[in-house]
C-alpha cells in the first residue's frame, strides 16, 4: 500500500510542478462564456447532461496552458480519454468529426478573443490554420 501512496505523492508533484511552471490565464467569466459558446455541452461528443471540465486542446504536458484560445468544455469522459493526446488524433481514433470541431472551435476562439479583448498568440493561430 505504501508504493501506491508514495508513486500518487511523485505523479502529484510532477503535476503540480507542470502546472506552476506556466501561466493559465482563463477567468471564470471566460469560462462561463466558453461554455455558453459551446451551447453548454460537452466540445467532443455534444453531451449536455454532464457536469463540463476544462480540457486543454493543447495539453499541459505538450506546452498548452488554461488560456481563453487553448481550453474547450469537455465531459469527464472525453477528457479522460483524450488524457494528453493531441486533439486531431485523438478525434480521429474515436471517430468523431474532427474538422467540424476545429472549425468550431476557432470560429469561437476568434468571437471571445474579440469579446474579451485579448490578442491571439500567433504560434497558436499558425498551429490551428496549419491543421484546417
Amino acid at each position: 500500500m505504501a508504493v501506491k501512496r508514495s508513486r500518487r505523492a511523485r505523479i502529484a508533484h510532477r503535476r503540480k510542478r507542470r502546472m506552476d511552471s506556466v501561466t493559465h490565464d482563463l477567468s471564470d467569466a471566460e469560462w462561463i462564456a466558453l461554455q455558453a459558446a459551446w451551447g453548454g455541452g460537452c466540445a467532443y461528443c455534444g453531451a449536455t447532461d454532464k457536469p463540463l471540465q476544462r480540457d486543454c486542446v493543447l495539453p499541459i504536458s505538450r506546452g498548452g496552458r488554461y488560456t481563453l484560445d487553448n481550453v474547450a468544455p469537455a465531459c469527464g469522459s472525453c477528457n479522460a480519454s483524450k488524457c494528453n493526446d493531441e486533439v486531431t488524433g485523438w478525434l480521429r481514433r474515436k471517430r468523431l468529426d474532427e474538422r467540424a470541431f476545429l472549425v468550431r472551435h476557432l470560429e469561437i476562439k476568434s468571437a471571445l478573443l474579440v469579446q474579451f479583448h485579448a490578442v491571439p498568440d500567433a504560434a497558436t493561430e499558425a498551429q490551428q490554420t496549419r491543421t484546417l
